[in-house]
């Protein structure tokens, strides 16, 4: 049996496991003693802190690190895959402890991510702002990629730093899906549809999407679009004009980023860190929340059968099995 027929099956068992595992996660969601005894689902548990660098505990900086696409898959739902992705409630979580704990003076925030939801985006933006209104302030270091959601949620920062070969930009909105139907014709599937409304089963996959549904769905997208327009004019004092120039889609290097205003300076995390602990001022400590949403599944050997470009296919198909939606994404 070759290689790829065995990543195929494992590919399948793994999907149907994670499926399985989360519809088992539904219904014990809301059963907080019987998942916190489990301690598989559980999302109340304590922050833990670890400190990074030991400095005054009444002036703190946190180092928060966002990786992986910005999708909410809930914590009753964890992903299988890599070193348990990322959960968005946890995060959320740990933005308002951020907002509630006075000791904490500065926030230096990677961001490594080609982005994700508009929903899940705006949510990280609307609390980064209510950390700044709490008086504390916020620089964000860009990693390989900080595109569209990544960007988003970069743009209200006080400061931010990327490298010359970060990719960033892909400022806009899109929304896709797949049409099978002459596929599903060749092979004699039929499929019936009753509905409601003639625009119920928008952008099925099953028929050819008309001029009014593209209509319909272009003012949703031409309206998120205009909201990620607005935010970064605000986040980085720029015309709406300008920004719109900006925000064709395409992708910018961090040096091209800079040039155009919408990073402030080339440098790594210890660089961001550094200008960030100066504006601070003082002897600050500097800390980290420690991870304990641990995966479910470890699978090495899976991936050592399939290659990387198989593994993101089928997360893609766990995380974002809801149907077509608005994406703040940049896509390759």
């Amino acid at each position: 049996m070759s290689k790829r027929i065995i990543a195929s099956i494992i590919a399948a068992s793994i999907l149907i496991i994670a499926l399985s595992f989360q519809l088992v996660g539904s219904f014990i969601e809301g059963d907080e003693d019987e998942t916190d005894a489990m301690g598989l689902f559980s999302n109340s548990e304590k922050l833990e802190e670890k400190v990074v660098e030991r400095g005054s505990s009444n002036k703190r900086i946190v180092e928060l690190s966002l990786e992986g696409a910005i999708i909410d898959n809930p914590s009753t739902n964890p992903n299988p895959f890599g070193g348990g992705g990322y959960q968005h409630d946890r995060f959320l979580k740990k933005l308002e402890t951020i907002k509630e704990d006075a000791s904490i003076k500065g926030v230096h925030l990677y961001v490594n991510s080609p982005g994700g939801g508009v929903y899940e985006s705006a949510e990280i933006h609307d609390k980064l702002l209510e950390i700044q209104e709490a008086g504390k302030t916020i620089y964000v270091s860009m990693g390989n990629m900080a595109a569209s959601g990544g960007y988003y949620i970069s743009a209200p920062a006080d400061r931010i730093f990327a490298s010359n070969d970060t990719f960033t930009g892909s400022l806009g909105v899109i929304m896709e899906s797949i049409n099978y139907q002459e596929l599903a014709n060749e092979y004699g599937v039929k499929f019936n549809t009753i509905k409601s409304g003639e625009f119920k089963d928008i952008m099925s996959p099953t028929k050819e999407m008309t001029d009014a549904d593209r209509e319909i769905l272009q003012t949703l997208v031409d309206e998120s679009y205009q909201q990620f327009v607005d935010v970064i004019a605000e986040g980085r004092d720029m015309s709406e004009n300008r920004v719109k120039e900006l925000a064709d889609g395409r992708i910018y290097s961090g040096k091209q980023a800079v040039e155009n205003g919408l990073v402030d300076e080339i440098g790594f995390r210890e660089d961001t860190l550094k200008a960030l602990k100066e504006e601070i001022g003082g002897d600050p400590q500097v800390f980290e929340y420690k991870n304990n949403m641990a995966s479910f599944f470890n699978l090495p050997f899976a991936e050592s059968l399939m290659p990387n470009s198989e593994i993101r296919y089928i997360e893609k198909l766990i995380s974002q099995r809801q149907g077509p939606r608005m994406m703040y994404m940049y896509t390759e």
